[in-house]
């Protein structure tokens, strides 16, 4: 990438400093402690150059040493757990991991580090993991991030996997650029697809700029590729009755679990079903006038035995709890059946929920991009069709109460 750099052998006198630094119309040029430095606000005019070449020089784009890929193999699946218990997103990653490993001819892996966790490492070989790589000591107990990070450095220094995946979750977003960092290398946060070429150039796919754009990011000269995906993206394979992976105890020096923060307890959150849980879920929309109105999505919600989920402008409005918000600044959810009423659907909102077994979509607008994924599209008012269905299913329920009390 081609780049201004400073060539300076001596401090500069204040006068003279702040005179350079008026030439760049755009502000990149600035002086501190006797020293000129170029910022980000640098827009490649080579004013600097010609005015000062005897401070400033201009390098052309550099040839990037390619990496030897061959070096680099696997593709790994960091396992998060509490105390053992595996969260669901582990099993979704394998089953992609498996996918993208097949097709480059590389093994599974996953790195599982905590206290007493060997018998549920196994669960993983079900999963489609080729080897569970277990760092079972007392000090891992507790997450702390210290530790952790310096396990997951520790096991992609002596594996060298070429891809590495971990689940956007609060402990994830935290680990993932901590440990790609040390290998100074790329992540990209909140995939919703991931592909993969026969040279191992992982494609990690994003919305950008506002969702406008899908954006194809990859990292060909550095290993290993990072990528974070969000729980109910991927779908986790059938478990197998029968395995043929390995289980492979490693080790480390005790001095890497130096950490400044003491866990002095911890108890557990209140069981709380999250859309995340819900088989079916009816979405308000814009297209819901008024707060009023939401009584109306909610009786249609509980009528099938689901929850009621939101759009980021009910939650803007005060509508609605962030906690119900669909999308990628929201949650991501994959129920057996969404009912969207009033909702056109923004990249941001459909990579929340593109992957529900069925989708019906209620809207006046044929135009609107939900339907260009929805499995049933009703072109109409919600006000007009959302009764229409409550009493449809009202009427479904005393069929049932009277066919149940006849028998």
């Amino acid at each position: 990438m081609a780049r201004i750099d400073v060539i300076q052998k001596e401090s500069i006198e204040v006068n003279q400093g702040q005179e350079i630094t008026k030439i760049c119309p755009f502000g990149a040029i600035e002086f501190k402690d006797g020293k000129l430095n170029i910022n980000s606000g640098c827009k490649m005019c080579k004013i600097c150059t010609k005015q000062k070449p005897e401070y400033f020089k201009f390098v052309e784009n550099e040839v990037k040493k390619e990496i030897d890929k061959s070096f680099w193999n696997g593709v790994i699946v960091y396992v998060e757990h509490t105390y053992g218990d595996i969260h669901p997103v582990t099993f979704e990653l394998l089953g992609k991991a498996r996918a993208l490993a097949d097709k480059i001819g590389h093994e599974v892996l996953a790195l599982f580090s905590g206290y007493n966790i060997t018998k549920a490492a196994n669960e993983l070989l079900h999963y489609g993991a080729d080897k569970v790589f277990v760092y079972d000591y007392k000090e891992l107990e507790d997450f702390r991030i210290e530790p952790y990070a310096a396990v997951f450095e520790d096991f992609i220094s002596k594996q060298k996997p070429s891809v590495v995946l971990v689940g956007g979750t609060t402990i994830g977003r935290s680990l993932a650029p901590r440990v790609a960092a040390r290998f100074k290398t790329g992540l990209t946060a909140d995939c919703t697809s991931l592909e993969i070429s026969e040279n191992t150039d992982l494609s990690q796919i994003r919305p950008a700029f506002g969702g406008n754009i899908m954006a194809h990011i990859k990292t060909p000269n550095r290993r290993p590729q990072f990528a974070t995906v969000r729980y109910k993206i991927f779908s986790a394979l059938d478990r197998m009755d029968e395995v043929k992976g390995e289980i492979i105890q490693c080790y480390i020096e005790k001095d890497s679990f130096q950490s400044s923060i003491t866990v002095l307890s911890h108890k557990e959150k209140p069981k709380v079903k999250y859309i995340e849980d819900a088989d079916v879920l009816v979405v308000a929309g814009r297209g819901v006038q008024k707060e009023e109105d939401l009584a109306m999505i909610q009786e249609l919600a509980d009528k099938l035995g689901g929850m009621v989920a939101s759009t980021r402008p009910l939650i803007e409005a005060g509508w609605t709890d962030p906690k119900l918000q669909i999308g990628l600044s929201g949650r991501t959810v994959k129920p057996k059946l969404i009912i969207t009423c009033g909702v056109s659907g923004s990249v941001q909102f459909r990579a929340g929920m593109q992957n529900s077994d069925v989708i019906i979509a209620i809207n006046t607008d044929p135009k609107v991009p939900i339907f260009d994924i929805a499995n049933y599209s009703v072109i109409g008012d919600i006000y007009d069709i959302v009764p229409k269905l409550i009493k449809k299913l009202n009427h479904a329920q005393i069929d049932e109460a009277v066919a149940t009390q006849a028998l």
